[in-house]
C-alpha cells in the first residue's frame, strides 16, 4: 500500500459540490491499494500512522502524534498513487489494484484505523470524483510505501 500523508490544519473533501467530510487540525491520508497488497500491509501503516511524531510540541519541536493532539484523520482512496510514469506521459495504473480487491482492503485499513485511533475517521467515498480541500500545516507531507518500509 502506499499512502502520502499530510499534516493539516483543516481538510474537507467534497462530492458533487457538497461537503462529504471535514476534519480540523490533524491529518490527510490518501491510500493507494496495489495488486500484491494484504492484511499485513494494512497492520504495519496502523502501528506506524497514529505514532507518526509530525506535530509541534511546546517547543516547535516535532515530537507529537496525531493521538497526542487528539487530532482529527481523514483517510481517502486514491488510486493514482500507483501511477507508473516510467513509458511515455501518460501514467498506466496497472499496478493499481481493481475494485474487487482494493475496496476491501481500503474498508479494513479505515476501520483498523478507527480502532487503533479509539476514534472514528473522516472518509471519501470509495471510486467517487472528489475535491480534497486542505490546509497542508508546515507544510509537512509524508510518502509511505509498505513495499519499501523505510
Amino acid at each position: 500500500m502506499r499512502v502520502l500523508i499530510q499534516r493539516v490544519s483543516e481538510a474537507r473533501c467534497r462530492i458533487a459540490g457538497e461537503v462529504y467530510s471535514e476534519i480540523g487540525a490533524g491529518m490527510v491520508v490518501l491510500v493507494g491499494v496495489g495488486c500484491d497488497e494484504c492484511d499485513d500491509d494494512i497492520e504495519w501503516l496502523v502501528k506506524k500512522i497514529p505514532a507518526l511524531r509530525i506535530f509541534d510540541d511546546e517547543a516547535g519541536v516535532m515530537n507529537l502524534s496525531v493521538n497526542d493532539i487528539k487530532g482529527d484523520v481523514m483517510i481517502v482512496s486514491q488510486f493514482t498513487l500507483h501511477a507508473s510514469t516510467r513509458k511515455g506521459n501518460r501514467p498506466s495504473w496497472i499496478k493499481a489494484a481493481p475494485e474487487a480487491v482494493s475496496r476491501p482492503l481500503y474498508t479494513r485499513f479505515v476501520e483498523r484505523m478507527e480502532e487503533a485511533l479509539g476514534r472514528g475517521v473522516a472518509t471519501g467515498s470509495f471510486g467517487a470524483d472528489m475535491k480534497i480541500e486542505l490546509i497542508n500545516d508546515g507544510p509537512v507531507t509524508i510518502w509511505i510505501d509498505t513495499k519499501n518500509r523505510e
